[in-house]
């Protein structure tokens, strides 16, 4: 009996350390299986091409879950219901989550990409300017992300109001080449690899790059976020993720080539269907891999989805948005590999 005791006294001794340890040390085995959420789109490469490097798993050091969205306020309410750690998505899902949640739910701790986001039309539109559009049928991928809100804004600074002059839809990515295909719609404001399938596939034309409409033309498509929850217990662990993304993000800039056959690889196994090369070299062309959030564009998107009712109306952007962008652990791994600081609002 004595003995018994004494091994449930020892037990319990040992979660209690555990338990400490894991608060205060935040060795990586005690965060179990880190799962990280991303799109299967070019403006979503690090973690695509990372998981075919398996940069991510040696540096982690841990069982990585990667789960796959459609689009970003999917995957933001998986991420607030904890269901996520990490995530890769749109800088309006990322703001909007933030401010429903008061600052609690997410910090966005690094940038993915820019560009490669366009409005595609047929082939044989006349469409010539925005306000062709009216009477028009739309597509986004879905309501609220970061394609609807700059299809939404770009129509409404047209002078032409979503909803009542021109029908914005919002529908799945795959769905929209569908409709597409059949003659159904009349535009779509969609990420790559989309806009090129809705090239090849659907017989559409760019009529507008989105890179056109911001000063020169960088803005934020891509950003990663990490639950505020896991971030605070798990900073070491998240450095090491930060650390892999910057290596991804390194080898891709220095391996085009390479880095479009193992997109294309890794794309065939989640879509089924790879990209024909000519067009994934044009995808890749109008996307920029980074680190940096792009802090002040990222600001500037919000005001817009604030301006179209996506953000709460007392939300206050003029300052930037207190403790939303936290690039402190990235500009520790830049300032010792030597490379250009980041900024934050």
């Amino acid at each position: 009996m004595k003995r018994i005791i004494k091994s449930r006294v020892m037990l319990t001794a040992l979660a209690a350390m555990i338990a400490l340890l894991c608060g205060v040390t935040d060795p990586a085995w005690c965060a179990g299986n880190v799962r990280i959420g991303h799109f299967p789109n070019i403006t979503h490469l690090q973690p695509i091409i990372g998981q075919s490097l398996g940069t991510f798993d040696k540096r982690m050091a841990v069982p990585i879950d990667w789960k796959t969205f459609n689009a970003g306020p999917a995957e933001m309410e998986a991420l607030i219901a904890g269901q996520l750690d990490i995530a890769y998505v749109g800088p309006n899902p990322a703001v909007n989550a933030f401010l429903r949640s008061k600052g609690k739910a997410l910090r966005i701790i690094a940038g993915a990409a820019g560009g490669g986001a366009a409005l595609v039309v047929p082939k044989d539109s006349r469409i010539a300017s925005a306000l062709d559009f009216k009477g028009k049928r739309v597509a986004s991928p879905e309501l609220g992300n970061t394609q609807d809100v700059a299809l939404r804004y770009w129509l409404k600074s047209s002078g032409l109001t979503p909803g009542r002059d021109v029908q914005v839809i919002p529908i799945k990515n795959p769905d929209i080449l569908m409709l597409f295909q059949q003659k159904k719609l009349d535009g779509a404001w969609v990420p790559e690899p989309w806009v090129s399938r809705l090239l090849l596939d659907g017989g559409g034309k760019i009529q507008l790059d989105e890179r056109q409409l911001w000063p020169g033309g960088k803005f934020p498509t891509t950003v990663v976020v990490v639950r505020s929850a896991f971030y605070d217990r798990n900073r070491e662990l998240v450095k090491r993720f930060l650390e892999a993304h910057l290596e991804v993000t390194e080898w891709i800039e220095k391996h085009p080539a390479d880095a479009r056959k193992r997109f294309n690889e890794q794309l065939t196994r989640l879509v089924t269907k790879p990209m024909p090369a000519g067009l994934l070299t044009e995808a890749f062309g109008r996307v920029t891999v980074t680190y940096d959030p792009l802090a002040a564009q990222l600001l500037i998107s919000a005001g817009r989805a604030k301006d179209l009712g996506y953000l709460p109306r007392n939300a206050d952007l003029s300052g930037g948005i207190k403790g939303m962008i936290d690039v402190s652990l990235l500009n520790e791994i830049l300032k010792k590999k030597s490379l250009p600081l980041v900024g934050e609002k």
